[in-house]
């Protein structure tokens, strides 16, 4: 992929897209006589793709445009950190320059892209006229069933959440094959956590990546054709997952309508490169075959001569079986422990979660079945986050739950309550004056981390599962040293990571993902 290298370069080629100005016609939705102030219903959703798309973009209006539309327009410029200006069909030209000027990456050939409604083309076609070719293109919204023309300055669409696709496809034209685009889908609220990072930019990358948002509300196929990577986190698009009793079938999991359509095409395409494919995450959903994956690390050891391990663990289908402390016993299990639903993600329940401390408190327990229950590690109140991204390994620490001697208080000391929570939301802490030991545990764990130990299970855990973009949480015994991996989790946030580390580590492991497809 040595062209891929050279992208940077020529991303100011004539064509490039390096700024987008939106008319305030395709802001505003003009079919809604109640409240003529009212914005599309894709507006609000596109003005947040492209705040974080490495593109500047802007948005015009005409003069005399009423004062509540001017208002409104000048607050989503403001939360969108966009500029607000007016365009006048009266003047003789336009500088497309003094815009430039304004955007300061914004240089030599890169192409300025205007959207704006066919209607308020078509009133002032003389003045979008003296646009220059050269630097500009017109996008005309509201063009039923058309698409760009070849040679042409303009392009039409006939929705506005194609404009992602639109500036991808006019990208690609002017850079040729020397670009790669990365489709992916995931929830709104995710992947603006990954965009206000820069993960996501529309403009190449330094190393030849284009993110094209996918979205359901378009037909797939015409988005999937000008992709080369698809980069997903299908456990956001699921709907129910049915656990299987037997390790010789799969689990079986229901996608919503837009997942099973791009998982029938993944299906079909053999050779689409995929971050990752499905199969490969699917134990990553299913707690209880991660933990017995996580068996195979028995055979690591590390330097300092601590081993690293997941927990002790049990399924359990049913709370109140007769001989569960005997399960428990034969599985090296003693309360404290922790007890979690078997799906891992993708659910309403799947991280409601408990702390058991007495075993007649299992018959009442509201965790969801089937579950399994794990080994409680006194660790410090200390967590560290791995994340794997390709090739490379980072990691941070974490505030955690306390030690079990601390958790006893929080649950109400004689009464010894389980501990019943949301992982995703709150953990069971203790606060300062309840810390066990000196207080200096978080500085002391953080010491005897053995990180070239954790460094060979990530590089093994990649083997085995088959992820390019995984984390996992270790937590370290206080009493044996013992490196416990209690989580491991698909395409996670990184956010931990300072960013100018962790994305372009990112996008690293992105193409050379591609590279190993045998990509030209």
């Amino acid at each position: 992929m040595e062209g891929v290298a050279n992208a940077n370069a020529n991303a100011n080629a004539n064509g490039v897209i390096g700024g987008v100005i939106l008319d305030e016609s395709v802001v505003f939705d003009d079919d809604d006589e109640s409240n003529p102030s009212s914005l599309r219903p894709a507006a609000e959703p596109l003005l947040r793709k492209l705040r974080y798309s490495a593109i500047p973009t802007a948005i015009s209006y005409r003069l005399g445009l009423s004062s509540p539309k001017l208002n409104l327009l000048k607050r989503m410029g403001t939360l969108y950190s966009m500029e607000c200006f007016s365009l006048d069909p009266s003047s003789s030209s336009i500088d497309v320059d003094s815009i430039k000027l304004a955007w300061p990456d914004v240089r030599g050939r890169r192409t300025i892209l205007f959207l704006l409604s066919s209607n308020n083309y078509h009133n002032n076609q003389l003045f979008f006229h003296k646009l220059p070719n050269s630097t500009s293109h017109i996008a005309l919204l509201n063009v039923e069933g058309a698409s760009a023309c070849e040679g042409s300055s303009i392009v039409y669409i006939n929705k506005l959440e194609e404009l992602p696709l639109t500036i991808c496809r006019l990208n690609r034209k002017a850079i040729g094959n020397n670009v790669v685009t990365v489709g992916y889908v995931m929830k709104p609220s995710r992947e603006e956590d990954f965009a206000k990072r820069g993960a996501f930019p529309l403009y190449p990358t330094h190393n030849g990546l284009m993110f094209l948002p996918l979205t359901f509300e378009l037909p797939l196929l015409p988005q999937l054709q000008e992709v080369d990577i698809i980069l997903h986190k299908a456990t956001d698009e699921i709907i129910s997952i049915e656990l299987s009793n037997s390790a010789e079938f799969p689990n079986k999991i229901a996608y919503t309508n837009g997942m099973q359509e791009l998982k029938r095409y993944m299906d079909h395409h053999i050779d689409c490169c995929v971050i990752d494919p499905l199969n490969n995450i699917y134990p990553v959903l299913d707690r209880l075959k991660i933990q017995h994956i996580l068996l195979g690390l028995e055979n690591l050891e590390g330097a300092s001569g601590c081993v690293i391990r997941g927990p002790h663990f049990l399924e359990v289908h049913d709370y109140k079986e007769p001989d569960l402390i005997e399960r428990l016993s034969g599985a090296k299990l003693s309360l404290p422990c922790i007890v979690k639903p078997q799906v891992a993600c993708g659910v309403a329940d799947a991280h409601n979660m408990a702390i058991v401390f007495k075993v007649e408190d299992f018959k009442d327990l509201k965790v969801p079945l089937p579950a399994v229950i794990q080994e409680y590690v006194d660790h410090s109140s200390t967590l560290y986050k791995f994340y794997v991204l390709g090739e490379k390994v980072f990691y941070a620490v974490k505030k955690s739950t306390p030690n079990a001697d601390i958790l006893i208080k929080l649950s109400g000391g004689h009464e010894l309550k389980p501990l019943v929570f949301d992982s995703l939301k709150s953990l069971p802490t203790a606060t300062g004056n309840q810390q066990s030991g000196d207080g200096n545990c978080s500085k002391g764990s953080n010491e005897h981390i053995d990180h070239g130990l954790v460094t060979e299970a990530a590089k093994w855990l990649k083997r085995s599962v088959g992820l390019t973009i995984f984390g996992f949480d270790v937590v370290i015994h206080e009493g044996s040293g013992d490196h416990v991996i209690v989580d491991v989790n698909y395409l996670p946030s990184f956010k931990e990571v300072p960013e100018e580390v962790a994305i372009p580590a990112f996008w690293d492991a992105i193409k050379k993902k591609l590279e190993s497809k045998g990509a030209p």
